[in-house]
């Protein structure tokens, strides 16, 4: 699993070696490597300010290290299965976690505790990301479906199916109108986040396991969303 940092500078990467790195993507050097999880990374994030770094792990836990000092400054405990997938809120306040539990679980940061569970989903959760105005949650589950969340009521606004199989990723247009979510059923659905309406259908050749990409230019708004949602960063 890898992630950008929002300037581009710095790429984070975790392995199946129970560490994560840093790296500076102009000299590809390594900077720094964190190695305080027990099992494997399934996740990595910045936030926004690419101050902090979270990380989620098999060892059932989320890690958060200043990405300055290589500290690592919590631990975020209460799944009870591997951490699949982590984003931070837009403001850097919260964090969302999907788990192997079939959960996603809010997290204040600041706290370092958990401020809400959100249970509904049937089968694992693969996949969070936030709306940009940090209102909304989106989660992407085994479960064939994509849930969206309230995030300051933690109730399930809506349930949205129509995949076949596992949804893998999900994402947000940058005006937070447009989610975008991908799965093994080779299709990426992107629906209007306040009707609930299925947009468009966009059928890929073959499965897609990630991808990264940046700085490419010329794409409309609806060509970002499903990059991002293919797994693209940047």
């Amino acid at each position: 699993r890898s992630a950008l940092s929002s300037d581009g500078k710095t790429l984070a990467s975790g392995s199946a070696d129970q560490t994560v790195k840093l790296w500076d993507v102009s000299t590809g050097h390594c900077i720094r490597t964190f190695q305080e999880h027990t099992d494997r990374l399934c996740s990595v994030t910045f936030s926004n300010d690419g101050k902090t770094l979270a990380s989620g792990s098999a060892d059932h836990t989320v890690r958060l290290w200043d990405c300055e000092t290589g500290s690592c400054v919590g631990i975020l405990r209460g799944h009870s299965n591997r951490v699949h997938s982590v984003a931070f809120s837009p403001n850097g306040q919260l964090l969302a976690s999907g788990s192997t539990d079939h959960t996603v679980k809010l997290w204040d940061i600041g706290e370092s505790k958990c401020c809400k569970t959100l249970t509904g989903h049937t089968n694992w959760v693969l996949s969070v990301a936030f709306s940009p105005d940090g209102k909304t949650l989106s989660s992407g589950s085994a479960d064939k479906t994509v849930r969206l969340w309230d995030v300051s009521t933690g109730e399930c606004r809506d349930i949205c199916t129509g995949h076949s199989h596992l949804v893998s990723s999900v994402a947000f247009s940058v005006d937070g109108q447009i989610m975008a979510s991908g799965s093994q059923d080779q299709t990426v659905r992107l629906k209007d986040v306040e009707t609930g309406e299925c947009l468009k259908i966009l059928r890929t050749p073959r499965l897609y396991e990630a991808m990264n990409i940046t700085g490419v230019r010329g794409l409309t708004e609806a060509q970002k969303v499903t990059l991002k949602t293919l797994g693209a960063i940047g």
